[in-house]
């Protein structure tokens, strides 16, 4: 066996998995298969990037048939938990980020999260990002948000094409920041500030609003003044909050 697959029942065997008499047991065990391969990667007993056992041998591991065992493992790849490989068999996936990233996504459909209180943990997470990048980004990539900028202002009458640069501008500073866990957080969340930056730019004048405030943020970062870019994102991600507001509003009044 290559010395980077890990035998799951190593360091805390997998118990039996008892049958249960529900409407659909095949489900029931292949729940409780995911349960333990979560707790196996959670104790440390699986790490990124470590095959898992043969089907075979996590069959007879598991004591479970092979459709329940490939059913929980076809879930889990899904969820990005596990990265399965043709010729190279299934492993624990190195980035977790898909898997975050599901799960914010799928709190947020479901209302668990709501959009309007992701734009207020923007404004905080944000502000610092725009102050950290005033002090460490790059010539080059300070160059890449002014053209970005440009592109917008090229982009007026082009709600979908504004939006997607708007997005790309705020990852742009994200990265500039040289903070790996906020930019891992606002990349977690792309999708949701996706849908939140479309929904302001469909007020009347948002879009060459929203253009002026990424000047003055540019400009800030260009000038390498921490608190000056600070201070601009945070008025701009404050009135994407009152434009988002009132987005609302008009919906519920109709």
């Amino acid at each position: 066996m290559p010395k980077d697959t890990l035998q799951i029942g190593q360091a805390v065997p997998p118990r039996r998995i008892a049958r249960k008499s529900a409407a659909s047991p095949k489900a029931s065990i292949s729940d409780e298969i995911v349960r333990q391969v979560m707790k196996q990667i959670s104790s440390g007993n699986l790490q990124p990037g470590q095959r898992l056992p043969s089907e075979r041998e996590l069959c007879k591991q598991f004591q479970a048939g092979r459709s329940s065992l490939r059913e929980a493992l076809r879930c889990l790849s899904i969820m990005g938990v596990l990265t399965a490989r043709v010729g190279e068999g299934t492993s624990v996936a190195v980035d977790g980020n898909k898997f975050l990233g599901t799960v914010m996504e799928w709190r947020v459909i479901t209302g668990r999260y709501d959009l309007r209180n992701l734009m207020e943990v923007r404004l905080a997470l944000e502000g610092v990002a725009a102050a950290s990048a005033a002090e460490r980004a790059s010539p080059e990539e300070i160059a890449e948000m002014e053209d970005l900028v440009l592109r917008m202002r090229d982009s007026l009458r082009d709600a979908k094409r504004f939006s997607a640069l708007d997005l790309d501008f705020h990852l742009r500073i994200a990265r500039a920041s040289r903070n790996q866990v906020l930019l891992d957080m606002l990349t977690l969340v792309r999708s949701q500030l996706a849908q939140t930056v479309a929904t302001v730019l469909k007020l009347k004048n948002a879009i060459p609003l929203s253009l002026k405030e990424h000047e003055a943020l540019v400009k800030a970062v260009r000038r390498r003044n921490p608190e000056a870019a600070r201070r601009a994102m945070q008025a701009h991600l404050t009135a994407a909050i009152r434009r988002f507001d009132s987005t609302q509003e008009k919906i519920h009044t109709v």
